[in-house]
């Protein structure tokens, strides 16, 4: 998938490289390559537990020339998990108004919690799109959830390669095979949401399944 840069300089850059994400002929589609939720993770700059407060559609930029809109989620950030160097509370996030642009839709005004990843441009503002790990925090598992507090960040050396067709095998030591869309025919399924690719003491990277350990029971895994 495209890697989230750390910054970007503008909603133009950014609403320009969304557009050369739809496939040739399909303008009102958007298109995403897939990846594991480490993957995701490992590739953003932010991610958060959220509420959302309230929308509102405002325009991309200052010049009047530019018709282009975006949607300005106001959010009660509940906990950051990842992104603490650059922004320390986030009461907006933004995303395109464009569908084909990836724009995201969210529940404003409930209850509902969402886990949400997504870039920092360099004036400080979070922007998220449908390439980006976008889920209700019910939906996550036990193990998700848990990783996202270490075990995904730790893990980001690992390589996860999505797995179509047989035969398909493991090219480099670091690298995990990820089999969901061969075997269940969709991409986050049980793999997603139960294991974790696992980087050990001499560099290989395996899968592992089931709650993890306690930190003091995992160094030869968490240190490089």
């Amino acid at each position: 998938m495209p890697r989230s840069p750390r910054t970007a300089p503008s909603w133009a850059l950014l609403l320009r490289l969304l557009a050369l994400l739809r496939p040739p002929g399909m303008a009102e589609a958007c298109s995403c390559a897939p990846a594991h939720p480490q993957q995701h993770v490992c590739h953003s700059a932010l991610a958060i537990r959220a509420k959302i407060s309230s929308e509102k559609v405002v325009p991309a930029s200052a010049d009047p020339a530019d018709t282009q809109k975006m949607i300005r989620y106001e959010i009660k950030q509940i906990k950051m998990f990842k992104g603490f160097e650059k922004v320390k509370d986030v009461q907006y996030i933004y995303t395109p108004f464009d569908s084909s642009l990836c724009g995201v839709k969210l529940e404003a005004n409930s209850q509902k919690q969402y886990l949400l990843t997504g870039q920092i441009l360099s004036d400080g503002k979070v922007f998220i799109h449908l390439c980006n790990y976008i889920e209700p925090w019910e939906n996550l598992s036990f193990l998700q959830r848990e990783s996202l507090n270490h075990h995904y960040h730790l893990n980001c050396g690992c390589q996860i390669t999505t797995c179509y067709t047989v035969p398909c095998t493991i090219s480099t030591p670091n690298e995990c095979l990820w089999t969901d869309w061969l075997l269940e025919r969709k991409l986050y399924g049980y793999q997603a949401q139960h294991y974790v690719c696992m980087k050990h003491v001499d560099g290989t990277c395996s899968w592992y399944q089931g709650r993890l350990p306690l930190r003091k029971e995992f160094v030869d895994i968490i240190q490089p």
